[in-house]
């Protein structure tokens, strides 16, 4: 029997394979046929390994050597030089994992050292397409300790010990949601998954189904027999194929192991699965339009009462958590309530998944302790603002959620704390802007997404979110007046407590907290007509400086639309009434000499 002395594991999530991960993995098995170590070393496509912005990234066991930014070209040279010579090619080592001539474990870099992974333990770690691995790292044991040694009340109890709380947004003790629909009226009732992830820049839930199918599948079937329920959908976006493709393999692959369907365990508990696939309609995100989403009719929230544990899908008491609600299950039946109550604050227990983008040198995914401050999250694990920029704010929670500015780099992460500063934890997109971001400009960007998104079902949505974000690109276009601010206050009041749903409920956030935090910005578009950023375009007017200018008329060539005129070794000048903003006169002069104002 050949023995398998290395392993070579090549990220398979969206982004890497978006980046080319597919053709290194090809490549990689076949350099190594061609070197005759194809029966040596074991290709393994895993999912995220959460530093995203160095992808694709290839990792060697047993060495631990962190390959990132990998190209095809470079696959040979690692299959000859450190598989075959064993001499790690450090030119395409992460930067951080090299110290003098020793190769630093990744626990031991900024971006991994201070973050703890629960629901994000096998992503990275394991192939998400084979059940085995998934069983090797201890999967399915917790279902097999539920059904054989606890009852149903038992495990209840054990959730609602270890403080979870939903993740998916709202924050709701994960435990009471469980007891209630235990407790309802019924002999059938349904589990669901929430997996329609529609914040923008959002990818904790996608990255957890290409990663780690199994934790959910085996959480889902252990709330089932929790709330006596013996069936299950999972909704989850279209958008989202590999995640769709690896979630269906692992449902066939319980089914074949008997870890789905009749008498699972020979317990005499059963348990079936199925995928419903969203259209990409930011409102079924709701729990009520998700749920007649997945009954075939159109996506639009239902009156509350009753709540879905006591009427939900088809009229059956449903339990409906999102996917790293579910992604924590296991680990806390495996370890106890206690383990999981001992990280995080006291109101909001264990950790929570971030999606880190925007200004942020290490794009990608991190799961930390509740608590953690922004400014770890931001400095020491995201690797601080690229250029140089200061930081201006973080936006938490999506269209739902709010910006935070420099003033509470300091407060710890949880759900209460995020709350009181006019934000919110939301799914977990956390999205950094620097000191070029318009804050007036952002809200917009976050308005126009709500009135896409809305259903239509009320008017303070429908409307109110329209007048909005009129109001806002008046204010962008340098038209807007000082009652224009008090009329955005007052919509905003009044679509917060009026809307029918969450969404509307929510969709204020963005310009409430830019208001609070950042009116001056307001109060210089609308007064003195200048956008202090520099982005809105109608506030923006560019110009030459004379005492820069070589006369070199590389930006006259380059206008499109031949706004600058000059002679040759002379200042050039900006029409500013034939000019269109684009801004490619700035990128084109290497003296600096075309600013901005």
């Amino acid at each position: 029997m050949d023995m398998v002395r290395g392993h070579v594991l090549c990220c398979g999530g969206t982004g890497c394979t978006s980046s080319g991960s597919e053709g290194i993995i090809a490549e990689m098995e076949e350099q190594l046929k061609v070197f005759g170590l194809d029966k040596e070393i074991k290709v393994i496509k895993t999912g995220c390994f959460g530093l995203c912005a160095l992808g694709p990234i290839v990792v060697v066991y047993p060495e631990g050597a962190f390959y990132s930014r990998v190209e095809k070209e470079d696959v040979k040279e690692i299959v000859e030089e450190h598989l075959l010579k064993g001499r790690i090619v450090k030119r395409l080592l992460y930067s951080e994992t090299v110290e003098e001539d020793n190769i630093k474990s990744l626990n031991e870099v900024g971006f991994y050292k201070s973050q703890k992974r629960v629901a994000l333990r096998n992503c990275g770690v394991i192939d998400p397409e084979n059940i085995d691995e998934y069983i090797a790292m201890d999967g399915y044991q917790a279902l097999g300790k539920v059904l054989t040694e606890m009852t149903p009340q038992e495990v209840i109890d054990v959730v609602l010990a270890s403080g979870l709380r939903g993740r998916g947004g709202a924050g709701f003790p994960t435990g009471r949601k469980w007891q209630f629909t235990a407790g309802a009226p019924g002999k059938q009732k349904i589990v669901a998954c929430n997996a329609d992830e529609g914040d923008p820049g959002a990818f904790m839930d996608r990255s957890v189904l290409e990663g780690d199918p199994h934790c959910l599948i085996e959480a889902m079937a252990i709330a089932a027999y929790a709330v006596g329920a013996d069936q299950g959908y999972i909704y989850v976006r279209a958008e989202y194929p590999i995640a769709v493709k690896r979630l269906q393999i692992a449902i066939n692959q319980a089914k074949e192991y008997g870890l789905l369907g009749k008498n699972i365990f020979n317990t005499g508990f059963n348990f079936d699965l199925e995928i419903r696939l969203g259209a990409g309609a930011f409102v079924c995100g709701e729990e009520t339009a998700l749920m007649r989403s997945i009954e075939g009719h159109r996506g639009e929230p239902k009156c509350r009462p009753p709540f879905p544990a006591i009427k939900g899908l088809f009229d059956k008491p449903t339990l409906l958590n999102n996917v790293e609600t579910y992604a924590n299950i296991t680990q806390i039946i495996l370890n106890g309530a206690e383990w999981f109550a001992s990280m995080g604050t006291e109101k909001s227990k264990g950790t929570k998944v971030f999606a880190l983008g925007g200004k942020i040198n290490n794009t990608g995914l991190v799961e930390i302790p509740m608590g953690t401050t922004l400014r770890e999250v931001i400095y020491e694990i995201g690797g601080g603002i690229p250029n140089g920029k200061k930081f201006k704010a973080a936006q938490t929670g999506g269209p739902s959620g709010g910006c935070i500015p420099a003033e509470h780099l300091d407060v710890p992460i949880d759900y209460d704390n995020l709350i009181a500063i006019g934000s919110m934890m939301g799914s977990g997109g956390l999205i950094v802007m620097d000191e070029d971001t318009c804050m007036v400009d952002i809200a917009k960007f976050f308005l126009e997404f709500t009135v896409d998104e809305s259903c239509g079902k009320c008017a303070p949505c429908r409307i109110g979110t329209k007048r909005m974000l009129e109001i806002l690109e008046k204010i962008t276009e340098g038209k807007g007046t000082l009652e224009d601010i008090d009329t955005l206050e007052e919509l905003a009041s009044t679509i917060t407590t009026s809307a029918f749903c969450g969404l509307g409920q929510t969709a204020p956030n963005p310009v409430l907290s830019t208001l609070r935090y950042f009116r001056d910005e307001y109060i210089a578009h609308v007064v003195d007509k200048t956008c202090p950023a520099g982005v809105c375009k109608k506030l923006v007017r560019y110009e030459i400086e004379a005492d820069k200018c070589k006369g070199c008329s590389a930006c006259a060539r380059k206008c499109p639309v031949g706004a600058i005129t000059g002679e040759i070794k002379s200042p050039y000048t900006i029409d500013p009434n034939k000019c269109i903003k684009c801004g490619v006169c700035i990128d084109t002069c290497k003296f600096g000499a075309v600013v901005k104002k």
